[in-house]
Order: C-alpha cells, then sequence, then structure tokens
C-alpha cells in the first residue's frame, strides 16, 4: 500500500516573534486547508494511505473530513504532548510503518524535530509561518503530487531528493547533544527562556549550513555576503563584532538590524568549531535550546548526516521529462 505521512505542528507559527516583531498568526484553520489541498494531490497519483501525527486539533482528520477522497488516513500509535518531541516520537513510528515520504508542516524548528527521528526516508517540509528558512513556500497540491510520485517510485530518492547538511553540537566527549539544520548560534545568555531569538545584542558566533540574500532570520546576515545552497555542503562560520563588515540584515519579519561581522570563514564537511564561552546558551535554527554549563564546552560540526528532502522542482522536472501526467489522448 503506497503510504506517507503528515505531520503538522499545531503550535507553529505562534511563538513570541508574533509580539516582539512583525510576524503574522498562522492559524490551524490554514493548516487543515493546507493539508486537504495536499491530500487532493495525494490522490491523483494514487497514494492510498496517510500516517498523521495526532494532535489537539486534529488537523489530518479535519481536512480528511472535507474532501470527498479515497485516502485512508490513520493515526500513529501514540499520545501527544503539544511538545516538540511529538514530532520528532511521531516520524520514527513512520518510518518504522514504512512510509515513502514525510510531510511536515510548520517552520524550522518543526523540520529540526522531524530531522532528529528520521534520517532515512525523505521529508518534504512545507512552511506555515513567517521567519523559516528550511521549509518550502509552495502551493501544497504540487507538493502532493511531488511526493506522491517519489513514493509511488516513479521518481527514485537518489534522483529527486538531496542530502541536507546539519550541524551537530557535540560534547567535551563527542557526543551527540542536539542538532540544527539551518543555523546554530553562541548565546551569552544562561538561561534558554522564552527560546525565540529576536535580538542580535548577546549572539557571539553564527554557524550556517545556507545562506541566501533573500533568506530572514539568522542565515540573512550570512546572505548578505554569501549565497551557500544545500546542495553544495559548504558551511559558513562568523564571529559578530567591530573590526570587519557590518550588514544590515531582516533577522525577524519587520525586523532589521544592522549586524557587525568581525571574521568569517567557510567550512568544510566534517570540520568544527569549539565553543570556548561558557557558561552560554546555543540557540539552534533562531531558537535557545542547549545550555552549556560553567566550565564545559560544546563543538559545533558540520556534517553530511542530516535528513533526505525532497527536491520538488527537479521531481517535477523530472515527471514532466517522463511524461508521467500526460495522458494519451
Amino acid at each position: 500500500m503506497k503510504t506517507v505521512g503528515i505531520i503538522a505542528n499545531p503550535i507553529s507559527g505562534k511563538d513570541i516573534r508574533r509580539l516582539v516583531a512583525h510576524g503574522s498568526v498562522f492559524d490551524n484553520q490554514e493548516k487543515v486547508r493546507i493539508v486537504r489541498r495536499l491530500l487532493v494531490g495525494l490522490a491523483s497519483v494514487g497514494i492510498e494511505r496517510v500516517i498523521f501525527m495526532p494532535d489537539y486539533y486534529a488537523i489530518v482528520q479535519r481536512a480528511h473530513k472535507g474532501i470527498h477522497s479515497p485516502i485512508e488516513i490513520a493515526s500513529a500509535p501514540m499520545c501527544a504532548e503539544n511538545t516538540q518531541e511529538d514530532s520528532t516520537k511521531a516520524a520514527r513510528l513512520m518510518v518504522d510503518a514504512g512510509v515513502g515520504c514525510i510531510f511536515v508542516l510548520g517552520g524550522d524548528g518543526t523540520s529540526r524535530a522531524v530531522a532528529k527521528g528520521n534520517a532515512v526516508v525523505p521529508i518534504l517540509p512545507l512552511s506555515t509561518g513567517t521567519n523559516n528558512v528550511f521549509p518550502y513556500m509552495i502551493e501544497a497540491t504540487v507538493a502532493g503530487l511531488a511526493g506522491g510520485v517519489l513514493t509511488s517510485g516513479q521518481i527514485s530518492v537518489e534522483e529527486g531528493c538531496f542530502r541536507s547538511p546539519v550541524l551537530e553540537v557535540l560534547d567535551d566527549d563527542n557526543n551527540l547533544v542536539d542538532i540544527a539544520l539551518v543555523d546554530a548560534a553562541v548565546h551569552t545568555d544562561t538561561f534558554v527562556g522564552s527560546k525565540a531569538i529576536w535580538s542580535m545584542k548577546q549572539i557571539t558566533q553564527i554557524v550556517l549550513t545556507r545562506c541566501r540574500p533573500d533568506s530572514i532570520g539568522l542565515s540573512a546576515i550570512g546572505g548578505q555576503l554569501h549565497t551557500l545552497t544545500p546542495q553544495e555542503h559548504r558551511g559558513l562560520h562568523l564571529i559578530l563584532g567591530p573590526g570587519g563588515k557590518r550588514v544590515l540584515s531582516p533577522i525577524a519579519p519587520g525586523l532589521i538590524e544592522p549586524v557587525d561581522i568581525a571574521l568569517e570563514d567557510h567550512l568544510t564537511l566534517g570540520q568544527s568549531i569549539r565553543v570556548d564561552q561558557s557558561p552560554c546558551v546555543i540557540a539552534l535554527d533562531g531558537e535557545r535550546e542547549v545550555e552549556v554549563k560553567r566550565g564545559a564546552h560544546v563543538h559545533i560540526r558540520f556534517s553530511d548526516r542530516g535528513p533526505w528532502v525532497v527536491d520538488v522542482s527537479k521531481v517535477m522536472a523530472l515527471a514532466q521529462q517522463a511524461g508521467i501526467f500526460v495522458q494519451p489522448r
């Protein structure tokens, strides 16, 4: 049975940046509409079953009720606790169930949580928010078509996906503590607090897996200097401070700040940055996550062990070449 997974985060699009910046609130009813269009695309290419992450708003169930779809839906066998761990656990269960693709509705943090539970099955991340870099801003109907033809085997994973780089946070004993998909930042705070970052005043270093000049968030800082795609597997390390360049960057929706960059350096796969500052907090994909105690140290390693990601444009181009959506008269 051709099966995909859907992880729709009911909490994404509602963090503190809606108060301290000008981010839009992304309500759950809009996520229902996105999933509905996703199901239409999936059904049109023969997907038969969807396994979904349960949530308090019942996003996938509401979406399924609103259309006449031949797709069978089933909840992943878990109890939702409305934490980041829900997405990680759901991803593991979907991998065990043999899904061919996992659709992720959320932001950078949701995609990161899914990646922590899955490095095998391709993911197709759809942005539900305004401060995201990793997920696609793409119509869900097209995403359903792309993920569906990939799941059905008409286009292979090797042809239609790429392996995303990742930043691995390692402790003194070289144990993996956490990961980031886009950026890791050293923050002088000593506690996590409200998690989301909206000010550059306490950030001393940033490590990036990707950056573009038209991006937003911390990666936009590097994007004013370089363009790095995830397919390149080339990272960037920035040390903030006076004595170098100053860039003007949109670090959050409606929030632009000048940022001083003292030093910059490109990273190759396997290269590590030692964080000597302690105590501090390491922010991952724009949210403070890892507390480094006084006297402890961490390394941030640029790695190629991130998730497989569906390249929607490439899949659809390959489908065009193969005539997958062309029917003879």
